[in-house]
């Protein structure tokens, strides 16, 4: 363990990479592509054994790998393929099975350090860990788990207490997805490397902040998974609430992974509990005729609410969440409103001059932008409103995959993609009070914005309004 509780701890970078789950829809979507972009990137230099179920060779893992990386929409470079099959190969067996283990230990044999990253269902992370510990291997090795970290505030704790018995906290790290986007990283950039926006980063400017991670296509061929989960843990409890905490954290005494970790615990231990008044749960229509989903099922596909950081910073400024599927456009975007000016001295009569609006894009065409008032050339037409910022492809090129970057993250040993499990507690905390609500979501129409109620959230005027890109023209002014 570190010496002190700011110290970064010093992690190992790993020999191998072994990934359980391999054979899964998370490693054919998500991991196998970002593998190979890491690759291609040259960052990638250590072999990659799969431990999966069925009846698989590694010449069927290469093939699979191949079709993962061409479905996700990448002009395979062959040169580059070929590097990455080379390094990858395949264990096959249950995880309930201790040959498994033996066979596993007898592939990693020579390598100095391991890391071991369970794509699996969070059911087996312990058996995994457990069984891991049996065969020796959690020595020299680390151990990354997917999320859901747990489904509520004791079973997160109860999670930890299992996996604790087998790897110490420098050995054990917990995903979240958003944390390897480095358009959820950069909300802290602009925030503090910019004494422009520093300032104003305050409850004496800011009127409110929306957060929204809206997806316009529904659960498809996931509803037995999803049925179970539910909009609130899906992405609420974890996602939205890691971009809430960049959001408002004060900044970190350090610019290391652990001092972050603890502004962004502190901001949401400042962070009141969900009110069950002041949240909405919707369900689009259609939902329940989905295989897999119960035919009376509550389970909420759109979730709003009002949240408080009860601090120096931000009291009195609410935070606006909402997140949905089968909504109008997919976006996951915040908006921050900041306070009128005090007097209306260009609005007009009866018009009102739009607030200043700050926009962060953190998924799909990702950037800043502000919404800024100017002067039109006609006499006595009142301001008009101006997009200035910046389209970070345009800008940087191609962005990393977040999963680039937690899977390099976890082979070098960076913690700094990876959860902070006392935060991890907070947000469950925030969330408990409306987990398993027992009153039926609101029905909603596909390719709307939610349930109208989701607009009539206390002291909410308005959501404000998201385009299917963050500059609706492709330009930056």
């Amino acid at each position: 363990m570190s010496d002190t509780l700011l110290s970064p701890p010093d992690m190992e970078r790993a020999d191998a990479l072994v990934l359980f789950g391999i054979t899964g829809d998370l490693a054919k979507k998500m991991l196998l592509p970002a593998l190979y972009r890491l690759t291609e990137s040259g960052r990638l230099t250590v072999p990659v054994i799969g431990v999966g179920a069925g009846d698989w060779d590694d010449d069927a893992l290469r093939k699979h790998a191949r079709e993962a990386v061409v479905a996700a929409g990448t002009d395979i470079d062959e040169a580059v393929f070929a590097r990455f099959a080379e390094r990858l190969s395949i264990i096959t067996g249950d995880f309930a099975d201790a040959t498994t283990f033996t066979r596993l230990r007898e592939a990693v044999a020579g390598f100095g350090f391991v890391t071991h990253y369970l794509a699996i269902p969070p059911s087996l992370f312990t058996v995994v860990a457990a069984a891991l510990a049996t065969a020796g291997l959690n020595r020299d090795a680390r151990l990354v788990v997917e999320k859901p970290f747990g489904d509520d505030l004791d079973s997160a704790r109860r999670l930890q207490a299992e996996l604790s018995t087998h790897f110490d906290d420098d050995h054990l790290l917990r995903v979240d997805h958003f944390l390897g986007n480095r358009a959820v990283e950069s909300l802290m950039v602009s925030r503090f490397a910019n004494t422009l926006l520093a300032p104003i980063w305050h409850r004496a400017y800011v009127d409110n902040v929306q957060i929204t991670l809206a997806e316009d296509f529904d659960v498809a061929d996931r509803g037995s998974f999803y049925d179970k989960v539910g909009c609130l843990r899906d992405v609420v409890q974890n996602h939205m609430l890691q971009v809430l905490a960049f959001l408002a954290m004060e900044p970190p005494s350090a610019g290391n992974a652990r001092a972050q970790g603890l502004e962004k615990w502190r901001v949401l231990h400042a962070t009141r509990t969900m009110d069950p008044a002041d949240t909405v749960r919707g369900q689009y229509d259609g939902y329940r005729d989905v295989e897999g989903v119960q035919p009376d099922s509550t389970t909420e596909t759109y979730f709003a609410t009002r949240l408080f950081v009860d601090n120096w910073r931000w009291s009195g400024v609410p935070f606006y969440l909402r997140s949905g599927k089968a909504l109008a456009v997919t976006a996951t975007e915040v908006v921050v409103e900041l306070r009128e000016p005090p007097l209306e001295l260009f609005g007009g009569e009866h018009a009102r001059t739009p607030p200043n609006l700050i926009r962060f894009r953190i998924d799909g065409d990702t950037g800043i932008r502000a919404d800024l008032m100017v002067s039109k050339p006609e006499k006595g037409t009142g301001p008009m409103t101006v997009p200035i910022g910046v389209d970070y492809a345009q800008v940087l090129g191609r962005q990393e995959l977040p999963y680039e970057n937690i899977l390099y993250g976890a082979v070098e040993g960076d913690p700094e993609c990876f959860a902070f499990f006392p935060a991890i507690l907070e947000c469950w905390r925030i969330v408990e009070p409306v987990l398993d609500a027992a009153d039926p979501p609101l029905p909603y129409a596909r390719g709307s914005w939610g349930p109208e109620a989701a607009g009539r959230l206390p002291g909410l005027r308005s959501w404000h309004e998201l385009g299917p890109r963050l500059f609706d023209d492709g330009h930056v002014h």
